[in-house]
């Protein structure tokens, strides 16, 4: 699988990383298969044992490489990383893959950033084969790109929203009272296939008691009437990026009073930060705002993570929203806005757009109403 992304912009995002790379006085980029090296040549490769490694020197007028075992140069050929001025070199399953990078890469190459999701065993065979060569993390300097997105990533996201948007248009026609987590779950999961996704990331149905764990995924649990779900759910599109939003239904009837004195706060919670969104407004300024309202209201201690994360290639990367984090938002910033309230052992919820920053404010991708929705059994 390769991304849908213009070979200019591939280009653009090379030039732009190596000329980042520079800035930090890194020699070279070494980048193996993640959402780091289809972020900036597309191409989606195998994570397998054997090496596939990037070779990006900082140096304008050097040639990046794009090693490869043999048996997968085709896959590297067919992906178009040649049309990016890539030389693919290739090795063969008894050679020394480590050793041919060190030798690839430029001479006096001092320092080389490793990209963060690099396998630990392949982070010590670099470190064993470029001896005095000081290994640092490359996403000190990719996250600095790849946070930033272009209007056409936007736009990406914007189809990824209104794909997830499609599914929870349908999940009252799954959730009901004597069916269970899983049942409801599997037919989630088929349905994000159906609008548009080519993985899915994650199904979250947690009733009852299990919507006081933000990290439940499904279990065999038989749902009730008059229940509280929340149900969390997010996929990755053909192009490379990722979907994530939560609403919380009601079950077969209206939920407990006390449950829905929260629920009011906690949409208020929700629409307030996101529409504090800006340019210039910091990301722990936006958990703030969520927060304040949230303890205000006396639930403090029952709001239990950060407000939101960064999504792009992935369903978790920078900024994130949370206190501490001093960032002041930028156009092209996209992140989840998701507080949530959580009483162990009796139900919670939580509502979560997906946000971007514009010029002059914020621009939501997904477009579901935030409102309690009351299903009839």
């Amino acid at each position: 699988m390769t991304t849908s992304v213009p070979s200019a912009d591939l280009r653009l995002r090379l030039d732009r990383a190596r000329a980042s790379a520079a800035a930090a006085g890194v020699g070279a980029l070494l980048v193996s298969p993640g959402p780091d090296l289809r972020y900036l040549t597309g191409y989606d490769a195998k994570p397998l044992e054997r090496l596939t490694c990037l070779l990006l020197p900082a140096q304008a007028q050097a040639t990046p490489v794009l090693v490869v075992p043999g048996l997968e140069r085709a896959a590297a050929r067919a992906s178009g990383v040649e049309e990016l001025g890539l030389e693919i070199v290739p090795w063969q399953e008894t050679d020394d893959p480590y050793g041919l990078v060190a030798k690839l890469l430029p001479d006096g190459v001092g320092s080389v950033a490793l990209d963060n999701h690099m396998w630990a065993e392949k982070v010590l065979a670099f470190r064993a084969s470029l001896p005095g060569v000081e290994q640092r993390l490359a996403g000190e300097i990719l996250r600095e790109l790849r946070m930033r997105k272009t209007p056409a990533e936007v736009a990406e996201l914007r189809a990824a929203g209104a794909a997830i948007d499609r599914v929870h248009a349908r999940v009252g026609d799954w959730l009901r009272p004597g069916r269970t987590e899983a049942e409801v779950g599997r037919d989630i999961h088929d349905a994000i296939i159906a609008e548009g996704h080519v993985q899915v990331d994650f199904v979250i149905v947690g009733s009852g008691p299990n919507g006081a764990s933000p990290h439940h995924e499904v279990s065999d649990r038989v749902i009730q009437a008059g229940e509280p779900v929340v149900v969390d759910i997010g996929g990755t599109t053909a192009a490379g990026y990722c979907s994530d939003e939560t609403r919380t239904y009601a079950v077969g009837g209206p939920p407990p009073e006390e449950f829905r004195r929260y629920y009011d706060v906690l949409q208020r919670a929700q629409e307030a930060a996101c529409a504090h969104v800006r340019p210039g407004v910091t990301a722990e300024s936006v958990d703030a705002v969520a927060r304040t309202i949230i303890s205000e209201a006396g639930y403090g201690e029952e709001f239990i993570h950060r407000t939101g994360h960064g999504i792009g290639m992935e369903s978790h990367e920078e900024p994130y929203i949370v206190a501490g984090n001093t960032l002041p938002l930028e156009p092209g910033m996209a992140f989840s806005v998701e507080p949530g309230i959580y009483f162990e052992g009796r139900h919670g919820a939580r509502i979560e757009d997906i946000v971007v920053v514009t010029e002059t404010g914020v621009e939501a991708v997904n477009l579901r109403p935030r409102d309690l929705v009351v299903l009839d059994g």
